[in-house]
């Protein structure tokens, strides 16, 4: 196994490794900024990947179908986490409605199952930069939430810095991410739409 695929691998083990951190019923120091940490490290193993992939050549048939799964799966994962710590939590200054994160994990069924239907009709779907900046949004909304789960387990003269605006940016970057999610997944789907329709 090369290393891009490592990392991709990385990135499943580090998924299950910080929802254990955020949900094991048992008292965990730090938990929210485990959790953080985990998930920004996550992520940069799939900015790693894929240009060390491009870089060296060594793109392979389980790098193309496990990268973006790993991707999906890291972030879906995030965003549901998030739905239950609101439920836990009332009083979270940012809600992450139910209806959003269906709303995120429907378009990466949808697209999934697009990429499925070419790769049975031996074409190949190429990544658009508007799935790129929603990838990107998403990232970013996540780590805002997580920021604001993991303030009181800061020290206050770092916690002073991130009180006053974070909420805003985590809520401005969830609506974002909504909308950019929505988007990028219709504009997908309008622009292939002759291999789902052409037979019906």
């Amino acid at each position: 196994m090369n290393l891009p695929n490592k990392l991709t691998v990385s990135r499943f083990v580090l998924t299950v490794i910080f929802l254990w951190v955020l949900f094991w019923p048992g008292a965990i120091p730090f938990r929210h900024s485990i959790a953080l940490l985990l998930f920004c490290v996550a992520s940069f193993t799939d900015f790693l990947d894929g240009r060390i992939a491009r870089s060296r050549n060594l793109i392979t048939n389980f790098g193309k179908l496990m990268d973006p799964l790993a991707d999906k799966i890291l972030t879906c994962s995030a965003f549901i986490a998030f739905v239950e710590s609101t439920h836990l939590n009332p009083a979270a200054p940012v809600k992450l409605a139910a209806w959003m994160v269906i709303l995120i994990v429907a378009r990466e069924l949808a697209i999934t199952g697009l990429r499925l239907l070419a790769a049975s009709k031996n074409i190949i779907l190429a990544a658009e930069r508007y799935g790129k900046h929603k990838t990107i949004s998403q990232i970013v909304a996540i780590i805002s939430l997580f920021v604001l789960d993991a303030l009181n387990e800061w020290p206050d003269a770092l916690k002073n810095i991130f009180t006053g605006w974070s909420p805003m940016f985590a809520e401005i970057s969830l609506w974002v991410t909504v909308v950019l999610t929505a988007a990028s997944g219709l504009i997908y789907l309008w622009r292939n739409r002759q291999l789902y329709l052409e037979d019906m």
